[in-house]
């Protein structure tokens, strides 16, 4: 047999496998209970335009915070991590290693109650303040990695010849090698923002008020609320009008550099 055949032959085989799993998950799933429990439109009805309104409006808003936050401290990071005096590259190591090993779930749940006992503290905006101070120090530690990688992606010949020209050390970094490296980690930079708006579901830990729903708590509290799962699959589906459009874009600019290379 030419191998051409059986390549033709594997393939069909792989088709014909595919096709028999669909058909028996179809043939045994109780759709009558899916539909009744996972896909009722009057309970997905109940859960519009608040879910919009609060649930989806808090979702955004967090992310931005914490993106924002997240980008200003990584690139802090990044800078110490590449300076030429070693307690700087030492602390920012410590820190990034530190962070980057720990749960995020942990380190929310270590800023809203341990460290506030620990220290008499109370952090601005209750428990959601506290959160999303966790969220951006984890946050922080994965961002510093991904500009010190676009730092040092940028040719040395670029800043060699800045400095030819005169131009200070600082100023170099800020106005030639900056922005080249922030073009180059614009895909993964996006990657972030995509788990940073997941990773907000975590803040429900912290504690919420009922203003401050986000998409996760505001589907958990209205399924507990009807006994029905539907409100997960809304909330999920919100999650995907966000992200997959995010997705999409980081496919685009990889697509666009790898074309420019």
């Amino acid at each position: 047999m030419k191998p051409s055949t059986r390549r033709r032959l594997f393939r069909g085989s792989l088709y014909v496998i595919l096709l028999v799993a669909v058909a028996a998950l179809l043939f045994v799933a109780d759709w009558k209970a899916i539909k009744f429990n996972f896909l009722d439109l009057e309970v997905a009805k109940e859960q519009f335009p608040a879910i919009i309104t609060t649930a989806a409006k808090n979702t955004v808003i967090f992310t931005a915070i914490a993106f924002v936050g997240g980008l200003i401290l990584g690139l802090i990071l990044a800078l110490m991590k590449l300076a030429p005096i070693g307690p700087y590259r030492w602390i920012a190591t410590a820190y990034i290693e530190l962070f980057r090993g720990l749960p995020a779930l942990l380190v929310i749940f270590g800023m809203a109650f341990a460290v506030p006992l620990a220290f008499s503290w109370r952090p601005p905006g209750g428990g959601v303040g506290a959160g999303l101070l966790g969220l951006i120090l984890v946050s922080g530690a994965y961002i510093a990695e991904t500009i010190r990688a676009g730092i040092q992606a940028v040719p040395p010949g670029q800043t060699e010849a800045a400095r030819s020209l005169g131009m200070a050390p600082a100023w170099t970094m800020v106005s030639v090698v900056l922005p080249q490296a922030f073009r180059i980690i614009t895909p993964p930079l996006t990657n972030e923002l995509v788990i940073i708006i997941k990773d907000t579901s975590l803040l429900f830990i912290a504690g919420m008020a009922i203003g401050d729903k986000d998409l996760t708590t505001f589907a958990r509290d209205m399924s507990s609320q009807t006994a029905n799962s539907t409100p997960l699959i809304v909330a999920g589906l919100m999650y995907l009008v966000v992200t997959l459009p995010l997705t999409q874009l980081v496919a685009k600019l990889e697509r666009h550099q790898n074309r420019g290379r």
